[in-house]
């Protein structure tokens, strides 16, 4: 991202979500506080577009696969949720695990944090005691070293989402960051989305990736990170990751989207990924 600018794909991404919410019906994420947070500075992205389609609905997909899974982990005890490249997310101003004691850590570049708090404002959206934020630029410095500069406790079993964030790293920042969290306690967790090479991808879905690729280049944050899925199941679990879920389209869909009368369905080639520290 450019530097001292908060992120535009995060701007883009909170736009898609509020249009999830006014759009889309049955509701795959219920978000009440998306449209406020996201403002009426640029219009939403055409709803019946196919690939704003798409995207629109793995954008809110992957935030509920997200909760979902912190939703299991919480409730085995786990009370640190750590919100990486948090973006516009909301999670942290309706956190349903509150009375549960869980705090919530948002890490993001500082650029687009001081974006986010700015913005929380203008919404009258009020920042809770149990939110710590991290400023952490993931290119120059490790997530450990932001995290640790608050109250996280390493001695602690965490949960971590990093939504639309991977395809953007190195992977010397990705390894980086899935190595500290392979090093938290048992239970530790995180759920990631991640971009398949495209040799792996059908003709559709490489022409669905080189239309958002453009984007997001023009944006001036371009895609780097790609992987093959069996190569990075493997790396995980030899890291001392268990339980490996990995949801490619068609997981997503038949889990999430059968049934429905809109026909709203993920159609790209981008896969949802939850695991556990042994």
């Amino acid at each position: 991202m450019l530097q001292a600018q908060p992120s535009r794909t995060a701007q883009r991404v909170a736009l898609r979500r509020a249009a999830h919410q006014m759009v889309d019906d049955p509701l795959v994420f219920h978000d009440p506080l998306a449209v406020a947070i996201a403002g009426e500075s640029e219009s939403p992205p055409s709803a019946q577009e196919i690939y704003s389609r798409s995207l629109r609905a793995f954008i809110a997909v992957r935030s509920r696969y997200a909760e979902d899974q912190l939703a299991r982990t919480a409730e085995r005890g786990v009370r640190q949720y750590v919100v990486l490249g948090a973006g516009l997310d909301t999670f942290a101003y309706r956190n349903p695990f509150q009375s549960l004691g869980l705090r919530v850590f948002e890490v993001d570049h500082p650029a687009t944090q001081q974006w986010k708090r700015v913005r929380l404002d203008e919404a009258y959206i009020p920042i809770p005691k149990d939110v710590t934020f991290a400023a952490v630029d993931f290119e120059r410095e490790s997530l450990e070293e932001g995290l640790l500069r608050t109250c996280f406790n390493k001695q602690q079993p965490a949960f971590f989402s990093w939504l639309g964030v991977t395809p953007y790293l190195s992977r010397s920042a990705f390894d980086a960051t899935i190595h500290f969290i392979a090093s938290l306690p048992s239970a530790s967790g995180v759920v990631f989305d991640y971009a398949v090479e495209r040799s792996l991808l059908s003709p559709q879905q490489q022409l669905a990736l080189d239309a958002l690729s453009a984007r997001v280049a023009r944006a001036g944050e371009p895609f780097q990170l790609f992987f093959d899925p069996a190569q990075l199941h493997s790396d995980l679990a030899r890291w001392g990751f268990a339980w490996i879920e990995d949801l490619g389209c068609d997981a997503i869909n038949t889990r999430y989207f059968a049934g429905r009368a809109d026909g709203l369905a993920v159609t790209g080639g981008g896969h949802l990924l939850g695991c556990e520290v042994k």
